[in-house]
């Protein structure tokens, strides 16, 4: 542990020492249901991560402070009411026993929500500009509005010091109502509220003083802002690198929190939470630049997930505390392993944003390869624990991630397991995906998994074909079916996959097939594989058109993501089209003809083109499957109601009399990652 000093020294914020240097900063979690209430779901989530050993959480990302800002959409704290306070307390308590510090970020978005729904308020901002990313339409906020406002902040702050929590952090960013006053693209008021840099500044400065006067000055108070908004007409590094020593100098501010980028756009949304595609902390400079007029320490959180990055960022005084909040989604326990020398064993964050790109989409936030993050309530487990019962023979067949997973877990049990994969490592779809351009840190979950395995002793099988005398010869208690899906072509005979007319995505990820120079790809799923095979082909040097029948191309795909994609496919020349079915496909010498149909229209058009790629999404591979399942004990099925409980206990009493046969993920049916790893978790944990 000795090369982690800097990260595991004490450190002051107002009266609280703060036990390390790493932050789970605020993120809208999607947990407070109930009417905004911190649940019992909300409460072990932070638990978890005290108990791991984080030295700050700060919860609740955008945590509204009135009634007018909308909360329930996306299920996030509401401050706006008494009620919280004791709902506060069982979670400082749970924090608290474990050693953790525990602050709540409190916020009015302003126009930045959704005004259809819950109370159907009238959304403000302080000229009544609209914000794009929710299309959200907002009036001119007035005088007595924005006084009732600052007061919510006050009350806000009190009843999140009443309720036992260590601080609040103001939200200034994001282009919430604070910083929609600093910014002039949205603040063209000519009163005391706009204009000059101090009548922009006003609001947030009545907002720091009420909540000041109202909590004291013991109570840590915080505030959070960006290091530049990223727009020609907005406020740049310089402006607020002003703003941070106008506010520091008022001796009313316990830290900053910084992050680099706006995000009132798609595009610099994405900046926000950078995904795999972006460098290591892209934003770090413009922390280090704050930090450079401020005297109170500077939080910064953005794409650091390693221990040794956080150390070097730290020793090099750069910031004061790292902000390693998905890094704590991926693995609450992060802390706990450096200390026991264990960081081998950190589930590293691979930057998928499933996580985020989930809370955008008004989903709870999961992790991708994690599934207990989050369901701790419901007894899933971040630690295995061995089992008291009988050692059993676990037969995997399948290394996805669903496979991996139920042999890590069974392995982690006690059991005698197996995990036979055809193919010469392990993966499965992970490894395919990790093929495309902006995608290779998703390997990241196989690499972990790979060192697991080996450390638990797991007996790994490659090149191996399993069918049923393999299993029959292995005489399992429990055979685990992981064998994943195969492309689904055939849906439409006209598309010509019996002819070689067309080929998946899977092909070309693969090197099965080799790029075409002129390539129709066809995307029916408008999720990750379609992007990522045309983001591939046209880094190939292939002219691409990415057709699909849905509104758009990748209209599935998060908010955090999508614009990452666009962006490489715009600078790739891609052409995007939707609302265009593909009828068929046929030869025309050696070319291949596209034929198109206009979902509205019912116009058909044709493509003339080298390669015609298919992502239609998988079918099950699932004829072991059913080989297997007359000679089980009980016919392969999962009881609804055993699963739903993740509690499989009471079907494994029964592996005595006989092979007990599961299946999970794709040779199912198609879902995701996180499903395939989910189903494995919630069947093994209790083997």
């Amino acid at each position: 542990m000795s090369q982690f000093e800097a990260l595991f020294r004490p450190l002051q914020i107002n009266q609280l020492t703060i036990r390390n240097r790493v932050v789970s900063t605020a993120h809208a979690e999607v947990y407070a249901t109930e009417g905004g209430m911190t649940t019992d779901r909300y409460v072990k989530y932070y638990e978890e991560k005290a108990k791991g050993g984080c030295g700050l959480c700060i919860c609740g990302g955008s945590s509204v402070v009135s009634i007018d800002s909308p909360q329930s959409w996306w299920s996030s704290v509401n401050l706006s009411t008494d009620r919280i306070i004791p709902h506060f307390q069982n979670l400082a308590d749970a924090v608290h026993k474990h050693g953790g510090k525990i602050m709540i970020q409190i916020s009015h978005m302003g126009r930045r929500s959704r005004w259809d729904g819950e109370n159907w308020p009238n959304l403000m901002s302080p000229s009544g500009v609209r914000e794009p990313v929710h299309r959200a339409t907002c009036k001119t906020i007035e005088e007595e509005e924005i006084r009732r406002i600052i007061g919510d902040f006050a009350q806000a702050a009190r009843r999140a010091k009443e309720g036992g929590l260590d601080g609040v952090e103001l939200s200034a960013v994001h282009q919430h109502m604070i910083d929609q006053f600093w910014s002039p693209r949205v603040n063209k008021r000519t009163d005391q509220w706009g204009g000059t840099f101090e009548n922009r500044m006003r609001f947030g400065m009545e907002v720091l003083k009420a909540v000041r006067e109202e909590v004291g000055r013991d109570f840590a108070v915080g505030i959070r802002i960006c290091g530049d908004e990223f727009h020609p007409d907005g406020l740049n590094h310089d402006d607020m690198k002003q703003i941070a020593k106008y506010y520091n100098d008022t001796g009313l501010l316990d830290f900053f929190g910084v992050v680099g980028s706006g995000c009132d756009t798609h595009n610099t949304l994405a900046n926000v939470i950078p995904n795999m595609s972006y460098p290591p902390e892209p934003f770090l400079h413009l922390a280090a630049g704050i930090k450079e007029v401020v005297d109170v320490p500077v939080i910064h959180a953005q794409n650091i997930k390693d221990p040794n990055q956080a150390e070097r960022i730290l020793e090099a005084g750069y910031v004061d505390f790292v902000g390693m909040t998905r890094a704590h989604i991926a693995d609450p326990h992060i802390i706990a392993k450096i200390k026991m020398n264990q960081v081998d064993q950190i589930r590293q964050c691979v930057g998928a944003n499933y996580c985020i790109d989930r809370q955008y989409q008004g989903l709870d936030v999961l992790c991708i390869q994690n599934a207990a993050t989050s369901r701790e309530h419901l007894g899933m487990p971040h630690i295995i624990e061995k089992t008291e019962g009988p050692i059993r023979k676990v037969l995997v067949i399948g290394g996805g991630p669903g496979g991996m997973e139920a042999a890590r877990v069974s392995a982690e049990r006690g059991h005698q397991v197996t995990l036979i994969e055809k193919a010469g490592e392990l993966g499965g779809q992970i490894t395919l995906a990790s093929k495309a351009p902006q995608r290779d840190q998703i390997a990241g979950i196989t690499r972990w998994y790979a060192l697991e395995l080996d450390r638990l002793g797991v007996d790994l099988r490659f090149n191996t074909e399993a069918d049923a005398s393999v299993v029959r010869d292995i005489q399992p208690d429990v055979c685990i079916l992981a064998t994943g899906g195969v492309p689904f072509m055939e849906q439409i005979p006209e598309w010509g996959f019996e002819d070689g007319l067309v080929v998946s995505s899977w092909d070309i990820l693969s090197g099965r097939v080799e790029p075409g120079e002129n390539v129709l790809v066809y995307d029916t799923i408008c999720e990750f594989s379609g992007m990522s095979v045309a983001d591939y082909l046209a880094s190939k040097g292939a002219q691409v058109e990415l057709v699909t029948d849905d509104i758009k191309p990748g209209v599935g795909i998060g908010g955090t993501t999508f614009p990452t994609y666009y962006r490489s496919l715009y600078e790739r020349e891609v052409i995007m089209s939707s609302d265009m079915m593909l009828e068929k496909v046929y030869a025309e010498g050696d070319k291949k003809v596209a034929v198109l149909e206009n979902e509205y229209t019912g116009q058909k058009e044709e493509r003339v083109v080298d390669q015609v790629v298919i992502e239609n999404g998988t079918r099950p591979n699932e004829a072991l499957y059913y080989e297997l399942k007359e000679g089980s004990i009980n016919k392969g099925q999962i009881d609804v109601d055993t699963l739903f409980a993740c509690n499989a206990q009471p079907v494994l009493k029964e592996a005595d009399k006989g092979m007990i046969l599961w299946r999970l993920g794709d040779c199912v049916s198609q879902r995701n990652t996180h499903a395939a790893i989910y189903d494995a978790l919630r069947l093994c944990k209790d083997l």
